[in-house]
């Protein structure tokens, strides 16, 4: 059991603090130009949390845990890009319906970047999780 939650907190970690760059700093300029107006001041930090925990979860769930065994890392990680594609795409594709001027390019970056992101996170819990 211990295994596992060590693999869930860096997995969490892992995406946090990738997560903070990436919307930070790199990417902050993007989403300012594509939706500022709809962009709070200050974000939610209880929803953030939230977000990461029940993401990491997810993650665990469907794409580190399962193929922990002689699946072999290849599984790990396509089980991760499709888990952060299909999850960043609901919240994208989601905005493109029913939002009045989503941008179309913010949604491919964003999708892009759920999928890049969950797959970096679940090889680090995935390799945490083999190496306790």
């Amino acid at each position: 059991m211990t295994k596992y939650l060590l693999a869930y907190a860096a997995t969490v970690v892992v995406i946090v603090a990738i997560d903070l760059i990436w919307l930070g700093v790199i990417a902050k300029p993007i989403y300012a130009r594509g939706i500022g107006h709809l962009m709070a001041d200050r974000p939610n930090v209880i929803a953030a949390i939230l977000f990461y925990l029940i993401f990491a979860v997810g993650l665990m769930m469907f794409a580190v845990v399962p193929n922990q065994i002689d699946l072999g890392w290849q599984k790990t990680l396509i089980a991760a890009a499709a888990f952060g594609f299909i999850a960043y795409a609901t919240y994208d594709l989601t905005n493109l319906a029913t939002l009045k001027n989503w941008p179309i390019g913010l949604s491919i970056i964003d999708m892009a970047w759920g999928t890049l992101v969950s797959t970096i996170a679940a090889a680090v819990g995935r390799l945490v999780l083999t190496k306790y």
